[in-house]
C-alpha cells in the first residue's frame, strides 16, 4: 500500500448481529487513498460505506484486519485519530436552539481549540460558508443547505489533515450542493486537506479525483471516474419517440435483448447495452430515433453492479373512482406565518395520470405548498381542489383519496413490515378480508414477503422505501404525494422505485413529487420550480431547460437550468 496515504485499510472485516440475522457489512476490504485529493466512496445501500467511515473515525472496532489513519491505528489509538481528523456523519448533531456562533463555540470547546485561535478560524469558516450574516440566527431557523454548511464549519473548527464526509449533500438542493462542493475543493486546494466523501448522487462522483466503488462489503474497483465510464463508449444511446408515450417506450426498450439499463432523460430514453450487444429499435415504430450518447459515471456504475433485470412487475392498480377535470387545481395559493409569506399566490394544475415535479431551493416554499395540497396545512388564501374536492370545505374527504409518502417514510420502526401494513390498512378504513388481501398484495407487489416479520427499523433504506410506498397505496388512492422519496437512495433502488411510479402513472394514478435530484426530475411529465414562495418556471423538463439556455450554454442540463433560473431571479 501507499505509505503516504492518509488512510489505509487491509483485510478489514466487520459484522453485525440483530433481529436474528448476521450481516457482514465489510468483507475483507483492502484500499488506500491518495493524499491531497477528493476521493469518492460509492456503492448501493448496504454496501458498507457508513461502516467503513465509522471504522476510519475510530468509532467501531473491526472483527479482523486493520485500518491506519494519518499513521495511527484507528482501533488502538481511536482518541488520537478522532483528535486529528474531521468527521461529519449523515446526521450531524447541531444544537438547533443555539445560534450559529454558539454551535461553533461548543464544537471548539469539544475539540480544545484555544480561545486565541478562534476569531481567525471563525472568520475563515464564515467567509467560506457564506454564514457570516447569520451568526446570531438559531440553527433550527436555518434552511437545510445552511444547516449542512454549519455542520461542515463545526467539523472544521480545528483544521484536520483528513476530512471524512458521509453523504453530506443528501436532502440538499442543487444550489447548496454546488456551494458545498466549492467549499470542499477550497479546503483541498488552499489547505492541502485529504477528503473521503460518500455520496448517493453519482454525478458528484464525476467531480472526485478518484472513486472507490464498494458492493456487498467488498471493493469492486478503484480509479478515476473515467475508468468506469470509458469502457461504455459505443454502448450508450438516446432513443426518442412520441414524448406523450415515453414511459411505454422505456418499458418496451427495457425488455429488449442486451439492454442493461433504460431510464427516462427528458423527452428521450437513455439506454445502456451489454458488451457486444446492439440496440435493435426497428420494432418500436417508424417515429423512434436512436443516436449515440457520451457515457457518464452512472452508466458505468449500473453496468458494473446490475445484471440484466426484468422490469419491476406491479399488479394492476385500480383507482377507486375517476376524476373529472384536473386532478389538482391550485389558484393563487397563499400561506403566511405571521408577517412571513411562505407561498405567494401560486397557480398551477396537474392532470390525471400525470407525474408532476415540485422543485425549489431549500426555503423556497415547496414543502409548505406540498403540505397544503395534502391537506396537512390550511391555506391562508387562494383555492385548492384535490381529486375534485375543495380542501377548504372537505379536507377529510380529499385525504381519503390520496396517498402520502414522506421523506422520513412515517414507518413504525419497532413494528414488523407486516404489522406496519396492517396498521396503515386499518388507518385507511380497510377491515377483514379486504385488509388482509391488500396486505398480501403489498408484500407480493413490493417483494417484501421474505422480510414480512422483520422490524422495519432494521431494514435497508431501499426496503424501507418499498414498505413506505406500499403503505401509501393500501387504499388504492387516486393521487400519490411523494416528498423526496429517494433522498439518499442509491441508483439501483431509485430505478426500481421509478419503475413502480411509471406503472402507477400508466394505470391512471396522479403523482406529485418533490425532489432535489435533478436527473430524477427528468422523469416527470411537467415541473414547477419555486423561488421565494412563487412559481418561477412551469413546463416540461425540456421547456425548463430551454428557458435557461444562453449563447454560451445553448443546451444546459436540468441542474444547470435550475441553478441559472434561481440565480437569475435572485439577481432580479
Amino acid at each position: 500500500m501507499d505509505e503516504d496515504s492518509p488512510l489505509r485499510a487491509r483485510d478489514l472485516v466487520k459484522t453485525f448481529v440483530g433481529g436474528g440475522r448476521r450481516v457482514t457489512a465489510l468483507d475483507g476490504i483492502d484500499l488506500s487513498i491518495r493524499p491531497g485529493a477528493v476521493i469518492g466512496l460509492i456503492g448501493p445501500d448496504g454496501a458498507g460505506k457508513t461502516t467503513f467511515m465509522r471504522l476510519a473515525a475510530g468509532l467501531l472496532v473491526p472483527d479482523r484486519g486493520c485500518i491506519q489513519v494519518l499513521g495511527l491505528d484507528a482501533t488502538r489509538e481511536a482518541l488520537a485519530v478522532q483528535s486529528a481528523i474531521g468527521y461529519m456523519p449523515q446526521r450531524f448533531g447541531l444544537y438547533e436552539d443555539l445560534g450559529v456562533r454558539e454551535n461553533l463555540d461548543l464544537y471548539a470547546d469539544l475539540q480544545g481549540v484555544p480561545l486565541s485561535e478562534r476569531p481567525a478560524r471563525y472568520a475563515r469558516l464564515m467567509e467560506m460558508t457564506g454564514l457570516g450574516a447569520f451568526e446570531r440566527r438559531l440553527a433550527g431557523r436555518l434552511s437545510g443547505g445552511m444547516k449542512q454548511k454549519l455542520g461542515l464549519a463545526c467539523t472544521l473548527v480545528r483544521p484536520p489533515r483528513l476530512l471524512l464526509l458521509d453523504e453530506p449533500t443528501v436532502g440538499v438542493d442543487p444550489v447548496s450542493r454546488r456551494e458545498l462542493w466549492e467549499i470542499v475543493y477550497r479546503l483541498v486546494d488552499e489547505e492541502g486537506m485529504s477528503v473521503l466523501l460518500s455520496t448517493a448522487y453519482l454525478d458528484e462522483a464525476e467531480r472526485c479525483a478518484e472513486v472507490v466503488l464498494i458492493h456487498q462489503g467488498r471493493v469492486v474497483d478503484q480509479g478515476p471516474p473515467s475508468r468506469f465510464s470509458d469502457p461504455l463508449k459505443g454502448r450508450v444511446h438516446r432513443v426518442q419517440g412520441d414524448s406523450s408515450a415515453r414511459r411505454r417506450l422505456q418499458a418496451r426498450i427495457a425488455r429488449l435483448p442486451g439492454v442493461l439499463d433504460a431510464v427516462l432523460e427528458g423527452d428521450a430514453v437513455r439506454v445502456v447495452t451489454e458488451p457486444g450487444a446492439g440496440l435493435e429499435t426497428g420494432d418500436l415504430g417508424e417515429s423512434v430515433r436512436c443516436e449515440p450518447a457520451d457515457p457518464r459515471f452512472e452508466d458505468g456504475f449500473i453496468a458494473l453492479l446490475a445484471r440484466q433485470r426484468d422490469p419491476v412487475a406491479l399488479p394492476e392498480i385500480r383507482t377507486r373512482s375517476g376524476i373529472e377535470g384536473d386532478a389538482i387545481q391550485v389558484h393563487e395559493l397563499t400561506r403566511t406565518f405571521g408577517d412571513f409569506v411562505a407561498v405567494k399566490r401560486s397557480s398551477f394544475s396537474v392532470r390525471p395520470g400525470e407525474v408532476f415535479g415540485l422543485l425549489g431551493a431549500n426555503g423556497a416554499g415547496k414543502t409548505t405548498t406540498f403540505r397544503m395540497l395534502c391537506g396537512l396545512l390550511p391555506a391562508s388564501g387562494g383555492r385548492v381542489r384535490v381529486a375534485g374536492v375543495d380542501l377548504r370545505r372537505a379536507a377529510a374527504k380529499a385525504r381519503g383519496r390520496i396517498g402520502y409518502m414522506s421523506q422520513k417514510f412515517s414507518l413504525y420502526a419497532n413494528l414488523s413490515a407486516r404489522q406496519n401494513l396492517d396498521f396503515f390498512a386499518r388507518a385507511y378504513g380497510l377491515r377483514g378480508a379486504g385488509a388482509r388481501g391488500r396486505v398480501q398484495w403489498a408484500l407480493d407487489a413490493f417483494e417484501l414477503t421474505d422480510l414480512a416479520d422483520a422490524e422495519s427499523g432494521s431494514l435497508p433504506l431501499g426496503y424501507k422505501q418499498r414498505l413506505a410506498m406500499a403503505a401509501a397505496l393500501m387504499h388504492e388512492p387516486d393521487i400519490l404525494f411523494l416528498d423526496e422519496p429517494t433522498s439518499g437512495v442509491d441508483p439501483l433502488a431509485r430505478r426500481e422505485f421509478w419503475s413502480r411510479i411509471n406503472a402507477l402513472a400508466e394505470s391512471g394514478v396522479t403523482v406529485l413529487v418533490t425532489t432535489h435530484f435533478m436527473e430524477e426530475a427528468e422523469y416527470c411529465d411537467r415541473l414547477a420550480i419555486m423561488s421565494a414562495g412563487e412559481i418561477l418556471a412551469l413546463g416540461t423538463p425540456s421547456e425548463i431547460k430551454s428557458q435557461a439556455a444562453t449563447p454560451d450554454r445553448p443546451s444546459p442540463n436540468l441542474e444547470d437550468a435550475f441553478i441559472a433560473l434561481i440565480q437569475r431571479r435572485e439577481g432580479d
